[in-house]
């Protein structure tokens, strides 16, 4: 009989929460399941069980743990076929190992591939492309992670801006001051791989397997670090303070002088305005696309644990409560967005005269707030519907909200009971904004946003309310203003990954909009590697 390994994946095991349970306790219960019925399915004994993913369902008041295990067994003849049918019927699934085999291309590059910019979609584009000989060279505007670091502490203590380094540019992207969140509703093989690859770089296990896995701040700070030494122990260069400033024929002009290129990765992130601007003088194909605008919510976080966990708020196994919320009136949406569980709001302005806002977790999540951007959709026609009207929509926003902070990088915030009785903001009371340690200005966001922005925030907070407790608390603070929750534009690519008429640059990541957030942008920073890699092989000096 000839036998075979399977991999197998065992999905929707429910272990049902109880006061005193343990996590390690629910692991083992749900692999025991696991087991039970791959016995069950193919007659054999599994081998090498582990946690896929495990997830908290706290809907209805019932509360559970959910789990996917991944499992292997060795069976042949009338076993192998009972696990096909299983397959088939649903009962299980088989799956495969992470792996990324590039295919190259029989020319190859004089020179070193380049890619403009380190965030997710630049940083895993790099790191590919180091492993499999190509020696990258990165530019990155900002500066690295030591140095940005010192220049976002000036920006919140003292209001200091440098628009050069910032939250938004610098080595990691805008990620890099975030919670860290690795959910992503992308449904990519490449996806396994990014978290392989990030676990290896010194993110926790738990990312492996967690359903809303994070990393946070603090941790994603010294992932980024080893990013930077893996891609240099590999024969791969990166140049901080660098910015693209004009694409030429086969020539990349920077800050720092003249680039020769025949393959380049353009993965600038969301905020590179200048850049946008530039492109569509270069003749490259650029669309506006929809995005959302909106402010940051602050709730206790006892709070949202009391509402979703009930009685059992503050048990450990439990964790910190996160939500996820949506609503719609006909084309237009109202969602939360980027929740960070005892998190901070952080000043992410990267132009002078403007104010915006994003959230921040570390990896503890043991600040006393949560806070997540509560966000309307703004389509094409609301601004008009070229790439550049989408840009000036979101920087007319952020400039009136610097105006109404009182030009010093304070934000403009309302509490929810002011925005729903539509009064200017009052003095916030048991829930203090966490904005640059409260250096907020009452304002009134009807003066600030379009009419279709405070309705749908109306409409939305209500309605949040009667999903999930106490969400539209007169008391809750709202800071703006959020803008950069995506890529207001799209440059245009071709089945090869390169930009139409313009052979051998890959438009690329968050910025190019083809991603929305750290996993997305990461996938398509390894898809656009690949790309290249099969067009080109490496330079013969590498």
């Amino acid at each position: 009989m000839n036998m075979k390994r399977f991999k197998l994946e065992i999905g929707s095991i429910r272990i049902p929460y109880t006061p005193g349970l343990t996590g390690e306790d629910a692991d083992g219960y749900a692999v025991g399941k696991a087991a039970d019925r791959i016995r069950r399915i193919t007659g054999a004994d599994p081998e090498n069980l582990r946690i896929a993913k495990k997830s908290i369902d706290a809907r209805r008041g019932d509360i559970a743990f959910v789990y996917t295990v991944y499992g292997e067994t060795v069976c042949g003849g009338r076993g192998a076929a009972k696990i096909r049918a299983a397959a088939e019927g649903g009962e299980l699934r088989l799956h495969s190992d992470p792996a990324v085999i590039p295919v190259k291309g029989e020319r190859p590059l004089t020179h070193s591939p380049v890619v403009v910019g380190f965030g997710p979609a630049g940083m895993f584009a790099g790191l590919l492309l180091a492993a499999e000989g190509y020696r990258p060279l990165i530019l990155e505007r900002g500066g690295s992670v030591e140095e940005r670091c010192a220049a976002v502490d000036r920006f919140v203590r003292d209001g200091i801006l440098d628009p050069e380094c910032n939250i938004q540019f610098g080595a990691g992207g805008a990620g890099t001051f975030s919670d860290g969140k690795l959910t992503t509703r992308i449904n990519d093989p490449l996806t396994a791989w990014v978290m392989e690859t990030l676990h290896t770089l010194g993110a926790p296990e738990d990312i492996l397997y967690k359903a809303k896995p994070h990393i946070g701040t603090d941790v994603l700070r010294r992932v980024v670090q080893n990013a930077d030494e893996k891609i240099r122990s590999l024969g791969g260069e990166i140049r901080y303070r660098t910015a693209a400033r004009r694409i030429g024929e086969n020539r990349l002009t920077t800050t720092d002088g003249e680039i020769p290129f025949e393959a380049l990765i353009l993965a600038t992130g969301h905020s590179a305005r200048d850049t946008v601007g530039e492109l569509i003088d270069a003749g490259f194909a650029v669309e506006a696309k929809p995005f959302s605008v909106g402010v940051r919510a602050e709730h206790l976080q006892r709070d949202i644990d009391e509402a979703l966990f009930h009685e059992h708020a503050g048990d450990p196994t439990l964790g910190r409560g996160e939500y996820q919320l949506s609503y719609r009136r006909g084309d237009r949406g109202c969602y939360t967005f980027c929740m960070c569980p005892g998190g901070v709001v952080v000043p992410s302005a990267s132009e002078e005269g403007g104010v915006v806002t994003n959230g921040m977790s570390e990896r503890a999540r043991d600040g006393v707030n949560a806070n997540a951007a509560v966000c309307v959709s703004v389509h094409p026609s609301d601004f008009g519907g070229s790439p550049l009207e989408a840009i000036a929509f979101q920087r007319n926003l952020e400039r009136r909200a610097f105006e109404a902070g009182g030009r010093n990088y304070a934000a403009p915030y309302q509490t929810v009971g002011d925005l729903m009785a539509g009064k200017r903001g009052t003095a916030f009371s048991r829930i203090v904004p966490t904005y640059r340690g409260g250096c907020v200005t009452p304002a009134d966001f009807e003066k600030l946003m379009p009419p279709f922005v405070t309705e749908m925030l109306r409409e939305g907070l209500a309605d949040f309310g009667r999903k999930l407790k106490g969400y539209d608390d007169p008391a809750v603070p709202l800071t703006g203003i959020e803008t950069r929750t995506s890529s207001p534009v799209r440059i245009l690519r071709g089945e090869d990954g390169c930009a139409p008429g313009k052979a051998g640059i890959y438009p690329c990541g968050e910025g190019a909009g083809y991603a929305g957030g750290i996993v997305s942008a990461a996938v398509d920073g390894v898809r656009c590697a690949l790309k290249l890699m099969a067009a080109h092989g490496p330079s013969p000096e590498s």
